[in-house]
């Protein structure tokens, strides 16, 4: 069930690269804090310090409750409008721009939270890295003894994702403009987020991967739904190979087999694959966008959920490619939302009405493309933008017609 995707949870580095390594930190975190906590002496702080340690800790908890207070009822109100508006579309009742929140979230603008100077300072322990392509290929290895068939350059891998994506409906204009926008234009099969761009201490900052930036939750949630689709493509493409070629690509049939039977066995939830994306077998299963035969199946199978969403809620116009983004940025309901409301509505409502509260804190594009009309503007001219690079250019150039 796709109920978040990546721009609502991309944004947010992953907490945990692996289970284990998981472990690992919190417990060395855990030693350390204890270490610090033995081994530090409280501070000497004089009546006065502290005297007016208090007296800022109460102007702050006086304008920050307020905050909070407005902050709790606007999102409250968020949800509850959203739930009104999916009712009356179930009921095929028509909305109204007052079915909308039409003001801006609370913006914190008081003092920070003073420090206690009471308290000994306890240095913060890094947060656990990210894990990147190497670790997926290593988890493929350790977990299923498997190596993905890698392109041997990148327009071939091009070319298979335009075949598949041309044989599933997506048209040249979706696929490309939307490959600029997640991949910058020029982004390789593998490219991260984070990793677009080859500059000195660049590091992921999520597991978004490939043309269209899957999450390891992705790729799970994919396997677990469509699985049985990638299984029959793939065996049909097996039959015509030569024995060699046959036998290789029966060898990805059966890891893809196995991966499939993993994602089923929990409910078919997102929060349930998400936990799912971070075990080592949640990474080795990230490791298909990688893999020729099946990476493009992956890849294009997300965008193709949010068009049958469209179709099964009765919308057969074509998708542009930013209306298929904002079901990508946003979730397939809130971005439907969007694709549907009225084009006047549009520079009145705040994006903030089809984001989770948590989801938007973390989506400066969001925030800064405040109601639907500019954030639909700034895609589209991103995507403008994107197009005009190489690798976009390639792209288009090998899609059918």
């Amino acid at each position: 069930m796709k109920i978040f995707v990546r721009a609502q949870i991309a944004v947010v580095v992953m907490v945990v690269a692996v289970l284990a390594l998981a472990a690992v930190w919190l417990t060395g975190a855990s030693a350390g804090t204890v270490t610090v906590a033995q081994t530090t002496t409280k501070p000497v702080v004089s009546a006065a310090a502290m005297a007016e340690y208090r007296r800022a800790l109460e102007a702050y908890n006086k304008v920050h409750d307020a905050y909070t207070a407005a902050a709790s009822a606007y999102w409250s109100a968020i949800a509850d409008k959203r739930k009104t508006r999916f009712a009356k579309r179930a009921r095929n009742e028509a909305l109204v721009i007052d079915d909308y929140v039409l003001t801006q979230p609370p913006v914190y603008t008081g003092p920070p939270k003073p420090v206690d100077p009471s308290v000994p300072k306890v240095e913060t322990p890094p947060p656990p890295s990210v894990p990147v392509v190497a670790d997926f290929l290593n988890a493929a290895m350790q977990e299923y003894k498997f190596v993905p068939r890698r392109p041997q350059s990148e327009i071939e891998y091009k070319r298979a994702y335009a075949r598949v994506a041309a044989a599933a409906g997506l048209t040249k204009e979706q696929a490309v403009r939307i490959y600029g926008f997640e991949a910058s234009g020029n982004g390789a099969y593998d490219v991260q987020a984070g990793l677009e761009y080859n500059r000195p201490g660049a590091h992921a900052i999520t597991t978004a991967l490939g043309y269209n930036q899957l999450l390891t939750t992705n790729s799970v949630e994919l396997m677990a739904e469509s699985g049985g689709k990638f299984l029959a493509i793939l065996e049909s493409e097996a039959k015509g190979l030569s024995n060699g070629q046959k036998a290789e690509l029966e060898r990805t049939i059966t890891v893809v087999r196995a991966m499939i039977a993993f994602a089923r066995t929990v409910p078919d939830d997102w929060g349930q694959h998400e936990v799912l994306g971070n075990t080592p077998k949640g990474l080795a299963t990230h490791a298909m966008n990688l893999d020729l035969n099946v990476g493009p199946l992956l890849q294009t199978q997300k965008l193709l959920d949010s068009i049958v969403y469209a179709h099964k809620k009765g919308y057969s116009q074509p998708l542009t490619a930013a209306e298929l983004e904002m079901m990508n940025l946003t979730g397939d309901g809130n971005g439907f939302d969007m694709v549907l409301m009225p084009l006047d509505w549009r520079s009145q409502v705040p994006t903030a009405n089809f984001f989770q509260r948590s989801g938007y804190s973390h989506n400066p594009v969001a925030q800064r493309n405040n109601v639907v009309a500019t954030l639909i503007g700034a895609t589209n001219a991103v995507m403008d933008s994107a197009t005009k690079k190489q690798g976009a250019k390639d792209l288009a150039a090998v899609f059918p017609n």
